[in-house]
């Protein structure tokens, strides 16, 4: 550069976070000293540069632009004016990309001057500051991870709220998150209609897009990616994962655990009960095995109307004919029709099954004492710890990390007592809806459309076979002791014709005979 041109610096001003920009006590106060700096050394600024992101690592958009100015401009601009050395770096790799230029670095408030020929003790000295940077920045990078991890393990959210929550100031000027009025009922609304499991996170994409829900950093629609990672968010159930660690919120949930299990359940695949599509929905697709070769058998449509099934012939020719849906549905509602009984018969039976009750109410009792007993222990390992950290017995830092493995240890046994809590509950109603639904299955079955027939007889029965026109059977528990005794009270009613005598062969076939008052 000729001595008689003016210098002709760069400027280059970093905030290290939004909120100092936001303040206006950083970016401003640098462009005024940096400027007033240059007017007093009669510099002409040629160009500014302003970072104003938050990263630790490389990568900051006017910092690799000046890099790149720098780069094409070598014979008219070497000379960079910053208020001082952790402005300009943030790590080592950003020390040595500057000093490959060979830049004429002036530090103003620091009142030194760096260039390419300055004195070794000189560019050593700014080497320490760098390094004093480096390790300002690596140590405020710590506190902040301290602090958000001290607060996640109080229950409390460390960082922005996601969909459905919202920002607030709790108590003693602590941030919280609570439901947002706005979003959280979409966010709940989009759980329970996904969890019916007939659809696809793409199928939730456009919903959330029709519910007004935006992507926040663009104001844009949500993309996928994003609404699977909302619909994976435990926080929503009342826990969150931060550092690799999960912990229990204080937070008020917005679905419980077990709707957000089973949305879990579909997304993972495994009891997803969305299936994929097929050119024809037949009644009695993956529910008959061929009775001459084992093969699967299945429905062809043929003159455009007419439903045959047939067996695959996986396994080599099979002499089995094709034969016609009614065929089939008419053998599927005569074995139906075998679960048949009267009211007073069904009367009877849930009677047996309250009595029965007992012995699986004496199980799930033994477990939940079982499973309190571990978790008064636990809590009696976390009270002596406690009192060995108020004693100087063991370090603070020590007791949490005991108390979280134990404290998580007791989330899992609280959902197991409730567990069986909850099947101690439902026993009863479940086994009385079971005989209501033997009792309707051949009225229902009649009624249904092929779907809803084929998950109808996937419950009642386990295995069904096909051969020389004949339809054979295997019923699931308890609907094979319901067919057989009904089959045998027929047998016998036949000839004894007794309504009330009826019910009594009925009782004795299924061994509960016994009347309550006996």
């Amino acid at each position: 550069m000729s001595s008689s041109q003016p210098i002709r610096p760069v400027i280059y001003a970093r905030v290290s976070s939004k909120e100092q920009e936001r303040e206006g006590f950083s970016i401003d106060a640098q462009l005024r000293l940096l400027h007033e700096y240059a007017v007093k050394h009669g510099y002409l600024v040629d160009k500014e540069f302003i970072d104003s992101e938050t990263a630790k690592s490389t990568g900051r958009t006017s910092f690799n632009e000046m890099v790149e100015f720098f780069d094409k401009n070598k014979k008219i601009h070497s000379v960079l004016l910053v208020e001082k050395t952790d402005r300009l770096y943030r790590n080592l790799k950003d020390y040595v990309t500057v000093d490959d230029l060979d830049l004429t670095i002036h530090l103003v408030k620091e009142g030194a001057i760096l260039a390419p020929n300055s004195r070794s003790g000189e560019k050593f000295m700014h080497g320490i500051k760098v390094l004093m940077a480096k390790n300002y920045i690596d140590n405020l990078s710590e506190e902040t991870k301290k602090g958000m991890r001290e607060k996640a393990e109080q229950g409390h959210w460390p960082s922005r709220a996601p969909h459905g929550y919202r920002n607030v100031v709790g108590p003693h000027g602590k941030k919280l998150i609570e439901p947002d009025p706005e979003t959280a009922p979409i966010i709940r609304g989009l759980f329970e209609w996904f969890a019916a499991g007939k659809h696809s996170t793409r199928d939730a994409t456009r919903k959330l897009q029709d519910d007004g829900l935006v992507f926040r950093k663009g104001k844009g629609d949500l993309p996928k990616s994003t609404v699977h990672q909302m619909l994976r968010n435990p926080i929503y159930m009342g826990e969150f994962d931060w550092t690799g660690t999960r912990y229990k919120g204080k937070h008020e949930p917005l679905v419980s655990r077990e709707l957000w299990d089973r949305v879990q359940d579909i997304l993972t695949g495994r009891f997803a009960t969305r299936q994929k599509k097929t050119r024809h929905d037949f009644a009695f697709s993956r529910l008959i095995e061929c009775g001459h070769c084992g093969c699967g058998m299945v429905g062809e449509i043929q003159k455009k109307k007419y439903i045959y099934y047939h067996c695959t012939g996986y396994r080599g020719k099979c002499p089995e004919p094709y034969t016609r849906e009614e065929v089939l549905e008419e053998r599927f509602a005569e074995v139906l029709r075998g679960l048949t009984f009267d009211k007073e018969i069904l009367a009877w039976v849930a009677q047996a099954l309250r009595e029965s009750h007992r012995d699986e109410k004496k199980c799930h009792d033994d477990a939940v004492r079982r499973l309190q007993d571990q978790y008064n222990k636990l809590q009696n390992r976390i009270d002596t710890a406690y009192e060995d950290k108020l004693d100087e017995r063991i370090s603070t830092s020590y007791f949490d990390k005991l108390a979280r493995g134990w404290r998580g240890e007791q989330d899992r046994l609280l959902r197991s007592i409730q567990q069986h809590q909850n099947a101690n509950q439902t026993y009863l109603e479940e086994g009385v809806a079971l005989l209501e639904l033997a009792h309707k299955a051949h009225e229902l079955f009649q009624k249904q459309e092929p779907k809803e027939k084929r998950r109808l007889l996937d419950f009642v029965l386990s295995n069904s076979s096909w051969a020389n026109g004949e339809l054979s059977v295997t019923y699931r528990q308890p609907f094979d002791i319901i067919a057989e005794a009904t089959a045998r009270n027929d047998e016998e009613a036949t000839t004894i014709g007794d309504p009330l005598v009826n019910t009594e062969i009925w009782l004795r076939q299924t061994g509960l005979n016994r009347r309550p008052s006996d």
